[in-house]
């Protein structure tokens, strides 16, 4: 990941609905949600939400498969994986002992 799409995916996160949809969409993992239903749980208008899931989906966080008429969205976690290995790219100048901290806390334990 280049620096500009990692300003436009902290863009997306930095608004309040994204980063719940985002946030949800991690939890659920790997079968997704439906954009109804995402709208349902977060409280949030269909066309509000709409205009939230493509700023996601443009900012390579999100990805979409359409399933019928309805489309089910996903955490994209190769461009989550991109976006915190840019940020942590030059970790601790040279000192990996002092990332494992960071490293450690990303560790999923499921």
């Amino acid at each position: 990941m280049d620096k500009k799409h990692a300003l436009e995916a902290l863009a997306a996160l930095s608004q309040d609905t994204r980063l719940d949809v985002f946030r949800l969409l991690v939890q659920v993992g790997p079968e997704g949600m439906p954009a109804g239903e995402i709208g349902e749980r977060l409280g949030v208008k269909q066309n509000t939400m709409s205009a939230n899931l493509q700023v996601l989906s443009h900012a390579g966080l999100i990805r979409a498969e359409r399933e019928g008429r309805s489309i089910r969205y996903f955490s994209d976690m190769d461009g989550l994986k991109g976006l915190l290995s840019y940020l942590l790219e030059d970790c601790c100048g040279g000192a990996p002992e002092l990332c494992q901290p960071i490293i450690s806390k990303l560790t999923c334990v499921c």
